[in-house]
């Protein structure tokens, strides 16, 4: 057996970057068929939650441990949004231009895509698309500011909480990332035309789809 070894060239991998940002507002049978251009993000923030520890006790030892169920949650932030998002926003539009807060907030799903680099490559070495579904904005602050001689872009910024999706022979996940260093090329592009759209329009595919499109044959 090799020994170990360790930042060999070609293995100092690092993961950077968000772009290509796509939300998907479902239908009323819960499919993700229609999808939008997310322009102007600027940060996705994965934050899982739960998974805490309960300690069980028998014959006066530690006996085990049970996890609680884990959620998935998040932060996005961005410069702007598009004008589909509002209903997930909590906004309602009385007449072209008019539009009311406080009301309901749809489910929706997103798309994005992170940079993966390594010490020879850069970030050319390849990219994650991360799969989020069943996911809710929670009311945000949007703090307006005086234009100085510094200025600076609003920045819009939601806390999100989900409701994960069914994988077969699995628990249900809200969260699904394709590696395009592993998924073989032809896979992922047919992903990829579905996801951002090509000869159909863009939708998100279930957990279940994404599989049967990348998996093993």
């Amino acid at each position: 057996m090799a020994p170990l070894e360790w930042d060999q060239v070609g293995e100092r991998l690092y993961e950077t970057g968000v772009d290509r940002g796509v939300l998907y507002i479902p239908d009323e049978t819960g499919v993700y068929e229609t999808g939008f251009a997310w322009n102007g993000l600027t940060t996705v923030t994965e934050s899982p939650s739960g998974a805490e520890s309960n300690a069980q006790y028998a014959d006066n030892i530690k006996y085990l441990n049970l996890l609680s169920a884990e959620e998935f949650g998040g932060t996005i932030e961005a410069f702007t949004y598009p004008d589909e998002f509002g209903q997930c926003d909590g906004t309602a539009e009385l007449e072209p231009g008019v539009q009311i807060g406080q009301q309901g907030r749809r489910v929706f799903g997103l798309c994005y895509r992170t940079r993966l680099g390594n010490d020879i490559e850069g970030t050319d070495h390849g990219y994650k698309l991360h799969l989020l579904y069943g996911l809710q904005a929670a009311p945000s602050e949007k703090a307006y500011a005086t234009i100085n001689d510094s200025p600076e872009a609003i920045t819009f910024s939601w806390e999100v909480s989900s409701t994960p999706v069914p994988v077969t022979d699995h628990k249900p996940t809200a969260l699904l990332v394709v590696d395009s260093t592993v998924v073989a090329a032809a896979a992922l592009s047919d992903l990829e035309d579905m996801l951002y759209g090509a000869a159909a329009a863009a939708k998100l595919p279930t957990p279940d789809e994404v599989l049967a499109l990348v998996g093993t044959p």
